[in-house]
C-alpha cells in the first residue's frame, strides 16, 4: 500500500515500448502450463478491506473449465459479475480495482496472486462488499484455504504462449519489462529512502520451486504489505488506507519498523513481487517471459499486462 513520494500522478509522462510477438507453445506441468485447475471443494474467508475499513466475506467456489477466475458481488442486485481480467480495471489508486458496469472490487491483487500461482485457472469468487479482506496483509491465508481444499485438474489445457521481443511500461525511473526467457521469472527492486527499506532486490520462478524454501507458499505469499508512517495520516484523509493497522501491515519510520519483527529481512521487494504476480494474473495466464520490475507501481503492472494483453488478441 506504501505510495512513492517521489512521484505524483501526472509529474512524467507514461512511456511504453510495445514491440512485441507471441506465439502458442506446448503446455507441462510448469505453472502457467498443462491443463487447467480448479478447487477441490470451496472455502470462505473474511476480514477488513484495506481502504474502505468495512468488514466484507469471501467465498470461493470451484468453477467450470475455461471459466477463468471471477468475481460475483452477492450482495448487490442480480449478482453481477466482475472478471479478473485486465480490460475490467478501473484504478490502481495502492491497488488494483476491477469493474462490470456498476461493480467494483477493489484490492484483488493478493488473492489472485495466491490463485495464479497455485494453480487455480477457474474459479467463481463471491464477495458481499466491494473490497477484498486485507486478511494480515499478505496471501498467506489464502495460500493455506487453497492448499487445505486442493485442486484438481480439468479436461482442457492452459492456453500458454511465449514472449519473443521486449517489451516495456516506463514513469520516469519507475518501469515494467516482460523480456524474452526459457523460464518464466518474476524480477523486483525497490528504492526507498529510509535507511530500514534502502534498496531491495529479489527474483523468483515457479521453476525452480523444487526447493521447499523457493516455492510461492513459502517465499512470498507470507510477504506483508507496508506503508510508510509519514504518509498515512494524508492517506485516510484521501479515504484510504481506513482498514489499516499494525496488524494487517508493516509500518516503517525514520527510525525503523514501527511493528517488527519482519517475517524476511526484504520483505518488502518480495510484497511488492506478489503484487506483480496478481496484477498479471488478470492476463488469465502468465506468458513465458521474465518479468522485471524497479520501482513500479499497479498502474505500471496492469499497464504492461494491457500492452500483452493486446498483442495476444
Amino acid at each position: 500500500m506504501e505510495q512513492d513520494k517521489r512521484r505524483q500522478p501526472g509529474d512524467s509522462l507514461l512511456r511504453t515500448r510495445s514491440v512485441a510477438i507471441l506465439h502458442q507453445a506446448e503446455g507441462s506441468q510448469q505453472l502457467g502450463k498443462g491443463l487447467q485447475h480448479t478447487l477441490q471443494a470451496e472455502f470462505a474467508r473474511s476480514g477488513v478491506g484495506l481502504h474502505t475499513g468495512l468488514p466484507v466475506q469471501v467465498r470461493i467456489l470451484p468453477a467450470s473449465v475455461g471459466r477463468g477466475r471471477y468475481f460475483v458481488r452477492v450482495d448487490q442486485p442480480g449478482a453481477p459479475e466482475v472478471r479478473a481480467d485486465v480490460a475490467a480495471v478501473r484504478q490502481t489508486m495502492l491497488s488494483t480495482e476491477l469493474a462490470q458496469g456498476e461493480a467494483t472490487v477493489r484490492t484483488v491483487e493478493h488473492l489472485l496472486a495466491a490463485l495464479a500461482a497455485l494453480g487455480v485457472d477457474n474459479a467463481r469468487i463471491e464477495i458481499d462488499g466491494s473490497e477484498v479482506p486485507l486478511l494480515d496483509g499478505s496471501a498467506k491465508e489464502w495460500v493455506d484455504a487453497i492448499a487445505q481444499v486442493g485442486t484438481v485438474a480439468q479436461t482442457e489445457a492452459r492456453s500458454t504462449w511465449a514472449l519473443q521481443a521486449p517489451l516495456c511500461v516506463q514513469e520516469g525511473d519507475a518501469f515494467v519489462v516482460a523480456r524474452p526467457s526459457s523460464e518464466l521469472r518474476f524480477t523486483y527492486g525497490i528504492d526507498f529512502d529510509l535507511p530500514a527499506i534502502g534498496h531491495q532486490w529479489y527474483s523468483w520462478s515457479p521453476e525452480a520451486a523444487h526447493d521447499d524454501s523457493l516455492t510461492f507458499a513459502a517465499a512470498l505469499a507470507p510477504a506483508r504489505t507496508f506503508g510508510l508512517a509519514h504518509q498515512i495520516e494524508a492517506l485516510r484523509d484521501r479515504g484510504l488506507i481506513r482498514g489499516g493497522s499494525l496488524d494487517n501491515a508493516l509500518v516503517c519510520g525514520s527510525e525503523g519498523w514501527l511493528n517488527p519483527p519482519l517475517r524476511f529481512p526484504n520483505e518488502p521487494v518480495r510484497h511488492k513481487l506478489l503484487d506483480l504476480i496478481g496484477d498479471l494474473s488478470l492476463l488469465g495466464n502468465f506468458p513465458t517471459s521474465h518479468f522485471l520490475a524497479y520501482k513500479a507501481s499497479h498502474h505500471l503492472h496492469t499497464q504492461l499486462a494491457s500492452l500483452i494483453a493486446a498483442l495476444h488478441s
